[in-house]
């Protein structure tokens, strides 16, 4: 079965922007260990506010006892189609800074977040697909993860190699194959007050 889900887009884009995308199917072979690692390293080169590198990640390898913990605190929903993948992360991040622990880290989620792109980025540049999942039982999971106090859980994500649609059931079959979409830019990007299109998009319709 196939199918282009690459992104349709008003400009051209980097290959590994332009490809990405969240499947649900994914192929149950492993990873190579040098892939994870550098992927990895990508999220521990993401900027962070201070330098604090917050993020935390733990890992599960399907048929292990971690991946099974993960997998049991899906919802429902998610463990339709998550038991295929071959790696789970439950991706963790510090609330309070480093330097001054009775200070609140506010910028921690971002960087978490910053970090998740940038192992995305380098997991689709080695061929890899990821999809994050906000569908978990938080407070269980943490418990069974062993997340200490002063951090918190904020995603799960499924990693693998894209696998074959039609092993998924037929109402996410459905949304596997459905077209990507985006509101267009005039909806995100403002100048002068919010709510206000950035001129310069105009100029380059108009072009």
């Amino acid at each position: 079965m196939n199918m282009d889900k690459s992104a349709r887009t008003n400009q051209v884009l980097h290959p590994v922007l332009h490809h990405r995308w969240s499947p649900r199917a994914f192929d149950s072979r492993a990873i190579p260990t040098d892939i994870l690692e550098r992927m990895f390293e990508a999220a521990r080169w993401s900027p962070s506010s201070s330098n604090e590198q917050p993020w935390r990640f733990i890992v599960g390898f399907n048929g292990d006892e971690t991946h099974a913990r993960i997998f049991d605190h899906l919802t429902e929903a998610n463990r339709l189609w998550a038991s295929s993948a071959p790696v789970l992360i439950a991706a963790v991040t510090k609330l309070n800074r480093t330097k001054y622990p009775e200070r609140e880290n506010t910028a921690a989620l971002y960087d978490l977040g910053q970090s998740l792109a940038h192992l995305t980025f380098q997991a689709a540049a080695d061929g890899l697909f990821i999809h994050q999942m906000s569908g978990f039982n938080t407070y269980e999971l943490e418990k069974a993860l062993g997340v200490p106090d002063g951090y918190k859980l904020f995603t799960v994500s499924a990693v693998g190699y894209k696998g074959k649609p039609e092993q998924l059931p037929p109402k996410l079959l459905i949304r596997e194959l459905s077209e990507r979409v985006r509101q267009p830019l005039e909806n995100m990007v403002f100048t002068g007050m919010f709510g206000q299109a950035a001129a310069f998009l105009q100029e380059a319709k108009a072009k």
